[in-house]
């Protein structure tokens, strides 16, 4: 059975959350594992433990990487799933994030193996994040589905409420796992544009991190992500308007975008309050981190 290898365990930690992210089939164009490391760097998360690779991969699928470019050295690259811890000086709790490729073997091994470290330390509140290709346009706010154990841990965010019946991967296992439990669990979905799958999507990234500041509330510098997110746009839509199948495509999927959301595109307009309380959580945040 796969095992924790630990590089040093973190102890003291506050009223824990552990967020998750896999990449490969929960991770359309890149939106879950990016929006992971975008929070990993944020909160400046360290490296804490390993899962062996071999009690979980197939390399056939998940191939280790071989560097040969300095002369008269060779590295080999493994896949791995690794956990990292982050203290969070100004908000109510720390962070532990786990991240890496989906396992191929052993996923309900895998899923003990995590929530019982996870109870070990005292996390309170799991947080799995993934993506999925969809037929949504390139130019709408992303609108997140939202999937919680108890359910009010999701209101007010404006997530779309589940309707998926099918196929589901480990970040849908984990969650699952958890809620058996009685952990109070949430899963986070972006949907991202079927058209553009091949490249990284910011924008689904972008969703998907300020829906975990909202249900962790701990605030995440994505400052890289936004600035992405206006050139992404610009280049699809520049790429679109040059293709008129393409265009019409776009022109469809927006119709059908306008009908199924309110007004003003997607979630409300937030009240000043909530973006004083924003902001106000991510300036004490980086006050009480040191110099």
């Amino acid at each position: 059975m796969a095992t924790l290898r630990w590089d040093e365990r973190p102890e003291g930690l506050r009223s824990p959350a552990l967020v998750f992210a896999f990449g490969g089939w929960n991770d359309a164009a890149e939106a879950a594992s990016t929006a992971l490391s975008v929070a990993g760097e944020s909160l400046n998360a360290s490296r804490v433990a390993d899962i062996d690779p071999d009690d979980l991969f197939d390399f056939q699928a998940v191939r280790p990487i071989i560097d040969l470019s300095k002369p008269g050295e060779t590295e080999l690259i493994w896949p791995e799933i690794a956990l990292y811890a982050a203290r969070v000086p100004g908000a109510a709790r720390d962070v532990l994030l786990l991240a890496g490729p989906e396992p191929s073997f052993h996923w309900s091994a895998f899923c003990t193996l995590i929530l019982d470290t996870a109870e070990e330390f005292g996390v309170e509140l799991v947080v799995g994040m993934g993506a999925l290709l969809a037929d949504v346009p390139h130019t709408r706010p992303v609108l997140l589905t939202g999937i919680a154990s108890p359910g009010g841990l999701v209101e007010g965010m404006d997530a779309r409420a589940p309707s998926y019946r099918g196929p589901t991967g480990i970040v849908g296992v984990l969650h699952a796992a958890a809620a058996a439990r009685g952990m109070s669990t949430v899963s986070l979905w972006a949907p991202v544009p079927h058209y553009v799958a091949g490249a990284p999507n910011p924008a689904g990234a972008l969703a998907l991190v300020r829906g975990l500041e909202r249900v962790t509330g701990v605030a995440i510098d994505a400052g890289s992500l936004e600035d992405a997110v206006v050139d992404h746009e610009r280049h699809v839509t520049a790429a679109v308007d040059r293709d008129p199948d393409a265009r019409r495509m776009v022109e469809r999927l927006e119709a059908a975008a306008q009908e199924q959301e309110p007004p003003f595109g997607g979630a409300p307009l937030p009240t000043g309050d909530a973006l004083a309380e924003e902001l106000g959580r991510f300036l004490r945040q980086r006050e009480a981190e040191p110099d």
